[in-house]
């Protein structure tokens, strides 16, 4: 039988690797950029996406929207998922975690801000 102390409950913190955090940064990147698109497209609204150089037009179709917020999700989970376990709560995690989606919130709010002019 294993003591109470070597229990999951009182485990400590594993270090992850470097990259791990670099890869959890871009992770909560992608999150947060899925989010504006995967609302906007949900709500009926069009708005911009990557693929609007190439169609000419200056907003992507809700349905668009949808699909680019999805494959931002999907890629914001295969990167948590797949490199290096994430511990919310634990210092390195959540301060690369919070780092990537603050940079991501303002290069994004730069973006749309000059859409809205």
């Amino acid at each position: 039988m294993m003591p109470i102390s070597q229990g999951i409950l009182f485990q400590l913190e594993v270090p992850l690797p470097w990259i791990a955090y670099i890869v959890h940064f871009i992770a909560a990147a992608f999150l947060t950029n899925g989010i504006p698109h995967f609302v906007n497209g949900v709500s009926g609204r069009a708005f911009r996406t990557p693929f609007v150089r190439m169609s000419g037009s200056k907003l992507s179709s809700p349905e668009v929207n949808v699909i680019w917020g999805w494959l931002n999700f999907l890629i914001a989970f295969l990167l948590f998922a797949n490199i290096g376990p994430l511990y919310i709560g634990t210092p390195g995690d959540t301060i690369f975690v919070a780092a990537g989606m603050l940079v991501m919130g303002v290069i994004l709010a730069r973006i749309f801000s000059s859409d809205a002019r």
